[in-house]
């Protein structure tokens, strides 16, 4: 492949490099000229144009990547069509992905023009997470190397997931005066929240005496009927001959480790009584945050049995206390109903831009004798979502005023002027923790009703939870639009004038589109559109 500056006649089946726009229109990025195009863009007065130039034997980005992700086996695993030269891999189950580094790097030192990214190895995914992105980097590659790269996936298992398969699992947990009933009742449902997600069951706990005969006798008990055992104790572990590692022993079982090289986690215990793994966790698995009981839960719920050498090799990258970027693990709610939790975040902090001129702000337009911001704000008070917070920018004091009086969280963005993505990272922040999902709703849209929101979010229950819903008219897309957990790293790293849609259209997850009719697609931004809607210019 040739790339670079070439006179317009010299341009035709050449691939565009960079988007022109001529009279007709916009020329993409990866367009290949045509001797009509060629001339339109001579009439628009364009001289030269940055190009890529195919040589025999290149293939074009799409058809490479498209190639590639063709050389992966598809067990367990999604892809996106190629565009962009990109195709993105997501998990079809919930379950740990596995990541081979030696086939990868193999990979990626094929040649320069051709990448290959994906999770840590042994990361716990959920269905519709993305895994992994092969994407080509300039417009073209040589086939050859294509081939290469293809028989390097084809040749080794470069990633794969291993879904988790259900267990019945008992717990054991041990009683001291010190230890309050609640705490034990919490540990149970937070045990319960993390074994949902492999379909696993928790089916009965056993609370006994803090000793190591009452642990034993109570293991003894229960492992005939149970694929997995854990054993919360009511003091920490001290030592390989503490109650929780005498216990396994005193129930004819085996010990494996006592510690382990992860903080938070490192008082955890790994045995076995025959073929069924015991784990007596450490007390930091009484909380929902990772910690090393994740880490070895995960690779026995996929069928993985932990080796000493694998678990004395989590050293590097098992610090986890400190890493504040860290996300929370899933609690693996039941996805259905209402215990599904929303909320609204309804963005108004932009400089209403459009109103140049008028000396007016766009939230302040009074409809009906009530300012649009409290209108729009009203609106989700009054919908099912479980709790709304507004985000402020631009005459924050005004707006503010706007809605005094109403129930709802305010966030102030100073950043207001870096675009929508900073908004929406700052509602974001103010919600994610015990949110299922958010609601993302603009201020300026008059015609938003409570029950188009509720019909949403009635939708997204429906969905267990695992769609995006997108309010749209007559098949167009509009808003507001509501985007579950798993999408929430993703929009926290939103920047720029953007709003969610790149995090649709690369999540992998199914979008429910619910039409509310012209509603999801009026804004009134401008003055003519205020007025158009039945509104008073005013603030």
């Amino acid at each position: 492949m040739k790339f670079g500056e070439v006179p317009i006649d010299e341009a035709a089946g050449a691939v565009l490099a960079h988007s022109v726009r001529a009279a007709e229109g916009k020329f993409p990025k990866g367009r290949r000229l045509s001797q009509d195009d060629i001339a339109a863009l001579r009439k628009t007065g364009i001289a030269s144009v940055i190009v890529a130039r195919l040589s025999p034997g290149d293939l074009m980005e799409d058809e490479a990547a498209a190639r590639l992700a063709a050389a992966v086996p598809t067990d367990h695993l999604r892809f996106s069509p190629a565009t962009t030269g990109r195709v993105n891999v997501f998990s079809g189950v919930n379950g740990l992905f596995r990541a081979a580094r030696d086939v990868v790097d193999r990979f990626n030192r094929v040649d320069p023009a051709i990448t290959l990214a994906c999770l840590e190895d042994r990361s716990d995914v959920r269905a519709g997470d993305m895994v992994a992105t092969i994407k080509i980097i300039p417009l073209a590659v040589a086939e050859n190397a294509v081939r290469e790269a293809a028989a390097v996936l084809r040749n080794g298992t470069a990633f794969a997931v291993k879904p988790y398969r259900p267990r019945r699992v008992a717990l054991v947990a041990t009683e001291l005066p010190s230890l309050k009933p609640s705490v034990m009742d919490k540990t149970r449902s937070i045990l319960a929240a993390r074994l949902s997600a492999s379909g696993s069951t928790l089916d009965v706990e056993r609370r006994v005496a803090h000793r190591a005969e009452a642990v034993a006798e109570a293991l003894r008990a229960l492992v005939a009927g149970h694929d997995m055992l854990i054993v919360f104790g009511a003091s920490a572990v001290a030592d390989a001959e503490d109650v929780i590692p005498a216990g396994i022993r005193g129930a004819g079982g085996g010990v494996d480790r006592v510690g382990l090289p992860v903080d938070p986690g490192n008082l955890l215990v790994l045995g076995h009584i025959g073929d069924t793994p015991v784990i007596g966790a450490p007390g930091c698995a009484r909380s929902p945050k990772e910690n090393g009981f994740d880490w070895v839960l995960n690779r026995i719920l996929a069928d993985e049995t932990p080796t000493a050498d694998q678990l004395t090799g989590l050293g590097v990258g098992g610090l986890l206390m400190e890493i504040p970027t860290r996300p929370l693990p899933r609690l693996g709610k039941a996805p259905s109903g209402h215990d599904l939790r929303v909320a609204a975040i309804v963005l108004a902090a932009g400089s209403a831009s459009r109103m140049a001129g008028s000396g007016h702000h766009k939230l302040l337009a009074r409809f009906d004798g009530v300012p649009l911001v409290r209108r729009s704000v009203a609106t989700a008070l009054a919908s099912q979502a479980d709790r709304t917070v507004v985000v402020t920018g631009y005459r924050a004091n005004d707006i503010g005023e706007a809605i005094d009086g109403l129930a709802v969280e305010i966030v102030h963005n100073p950043d207001f002027t870096a675009g929508m993505a900073s908004s929406l990272v700052a509602g974001l922040a103010a919600v994610r923790e015990g949110a299922d999902a958010v609601l993302v709703m603009l201020a300026d849209m008059p015609g938003i009703r409570s029950e188009h929101i509720d019909r949403m979010i009635e939708a997204f229950r429906r969905e267990g939870g695992a769609a995006i819903v997108r309010a749209t008219s007559a098949g167009k897309r509009g808003n507001p639009v509501i985007l579950p957990a798993s999408t929430f790293d993703a929009l926290s790293r939103l920047t720029g004038d953007i709003g969610a849609r790149p995090v649709i259209e690369r999540s992998g997850l199914a979008v429910v589109d619910v039409d509310i009719g012209e509603a999801a697609h009026v804004d009134a931004d401008t003055p003519e559109a205020i007025v158009a809607a039945g509104g008073e210019l005013a603030g």
